[in-house]
């Protein structure tokens, strides 16, 4: 009895005190629902204000974009406005324009009636002269015509021997200068310039070792070897060789054969590179002055000055595309005294032109200039005389134009010592350019199948469509090519252009 007692004792009491709870929970929700509705009234006016706001902005915005677009229809309005009064008055301009052409077209219209009209009663008047002369020479008109003729026949043969006769002595008095320049202009056609040079060598090493005595301790024996040559050197991975590299062919040459002699000696140190330096300086410049007097020599030309020896024996070190600038000059003279003694010119100074031509390129890199302009100041300072020093100058017209006859044969001469066969070098990549320009041109043409550039490009054979070319064609072909390529590629000598058409027709029996 005391247990049921005691459990609706605790039942009623859990009971109150959860409906205690529910009540206190329900109020705390009461209060949350009422702070929520009061927050979101809040935010709902925060919201309502801020809507205005931004619809009073837009409005505003709005209402501006209106007043320019307006006012910018306005503008246009004006302006096709006046445009249209501007397009009034050129209408009315061009219609009194048109009344005013019509006016003069019914004029010309009575002109040419009235013209028709004098043309026929001129031409009866002409008829009735031409009756009346007939009449009176007791000639036709035939006969007239062919006695004419006769006699300006007679007077012209006589005026024509007249002049041929005056143009045979002009011809005598000025056909040996003709034909010395017209010679030289067709020489100096095929003249093209070079420019890339050759600025480093290299010293073959019996081992790689040897890379680490020539730098020395610290770098002392390449810093000492560079201070005495004034060239660079070059130490890096290529095997068993080391590059010298410099502007100076000369100090280029110096260093190079002071380095093999200090490495089959083999003691390298500073002391000794100095002293090796010095030796190999004084025998340089004796094989300089050796090479000047006899190049000077061969050719017959012995009142040289010292100076212009030394310079021509140190084009012995120089190179232009791979040719020795001293055997260039060399051939060059010699080639210049056969063309001046073919057009009896005086055959001494054609060769002294020829030979010292390039004098400039021995002093190029101490002076600034383009070696033609160094080497005219030279001659100038050598007092040659004014035709050497004006064909040096002009010899590449790069500032100067050729004023004589030597100037235009040292630029044929040039170009002759350049385009022999092994004369010079070319860069592999201008080489391949040439030959596939070649091969474009060619394969520009209509009818062309194919093109083959052979004899390292001086040769270009054209393959071609036999149903498109014809046999008469192809002469035709080769001779449009051969102008294309004159006009279009730049190249030494000459080039053949070989234009072959082969039929072939195929059957087969069964």
């Amino acid at each position: 009895m005391t247990g049921i007692t005691l459990f609706f004792v605790g039942y009623f009491i859990r009971k109150f005190v959860a409906e205690k709870k529910i009540k206190r929970a329900e109020e705390k929700v009461k209060k949350l629902i009422s702070d929520a509705e009061s927050q979101i009234e809040a935010k709902r006016k925060e919201l309502q204000l801020e809507a205005k706001e931004e619809l009073y902005h837009l409005r505003s915005k709005s209402e501006a974009e209106i007043q320019r677009r307006r006012q910018e229809l306005f503008t246009r309005e004006e302006k096709i406005l006046h445009r249209e009064e501007n397009l009034d008055r050129k209408v009315e301009l061009w219609e009194q324009k048109e009344k005013e052409l019509e006016g003069k077209s019914e004029k010309i219209k009575d002109r040419e009636r009235v013209l028709i009209e004098k043309d026929s009663d001129l031409q009866k008047v002409i008829q009735e002269e031409k009756t009346n002369l007939e009449r009176i020479s007791h000639l036709s008109e035939e006969e007239a015509k062919k006695l004419l003729l006769e006699r300006i026949d007679l007077e012209l043969k006589e005026k024509k021997a007249i002049l041929t006769k005056r143009m045979e002595d002009e011809i005598k008095e000025t056909s040996e200068k003709k034909a010395q320049e017209i010679v030289s202009s067709a020489i100096q056609r095929i003249a093209m310039d070079q420019v890339v040079e050759t600025t480093a060598s290299v010293v073959a090493l019996p081992s790689d070792e040897m890379k680490g005595r020539i730098i020395g301790r610290e770098g002392r024996n390449i810093r000492a070897l560079e201070n005495a040559t004034g060239v660079n050197v070059i130490v890096d991975d290529t095997p068993e060789a080391v590059t010298l590299s410099g502007f100076d062919p000369v100090r280029r040459e110096i260093a190079r054969l002071s380095l093999e002699k200090l490495i089959s000696d083999g003691r390298i140190h500073p002391a000794r590179i100095e002293e090796v330096v010095a030796k190999v300086k004084e025998k340089i410049e004796a094989s300089i002055r050796e090479e000047g007097e006899k190049a000077s020599f061969e050719l017959g030309i012995h009142d040289l000055k010292p100076e212009e020896k030394i310079l021509l024996g140190r084009l012995k070190f120089r190179t232009s595309y791979g040719q020795n600038v001293l055997q260039h000059s060399v051939e060059m003279a010699y080639l210049m005294g056969i063309m001046a003694g073919e057009l009896k010119l005086d055959i001494k100074l054609a060769k002294r032109v020829g030979l010292l031509h390039d004098l400039g390129k021995a002093v190029d890199h101490e002076v600034e200039g383009p070696h033609d302009q160094i080497g005219a100041q030279l001659a100038e300072k050598f007092n040659e005389s004014v035709d050497l020093i004006n064909a040096v100058r002009s010899h590449h017209e790069t500032e100067t134009t050729a004023v004589n006859v030597y100037a235009v044969l040292l630029q044929a001469a040039d170009t002759i010592s350049a385009a022999r066969p092994g004369a010079r070098r070319e860069s592999l990549e201008n080489y391949i350019k040439r030959l596939e320009k070649l091969e474009n041109i060619a394969n520009s043409f209509n009818g062309v199948k194919k093109s083959y550039a052979i004899q390292a490009g001086r040769e270009i054979r054209v393959m071609v469509e036999p149903e498109i070319i014809s046999d008469e064609q192809t002469s035709i072909l080769a001779h449009d090519l051969s102008q294309r390529i004159q006009k279009e590629v730049e190249y030494a000598g000459q080039i053949k252009i070989t234009v072959i058409r082969e039929k072939r027709s195929v059957d087969y029996a069964k």
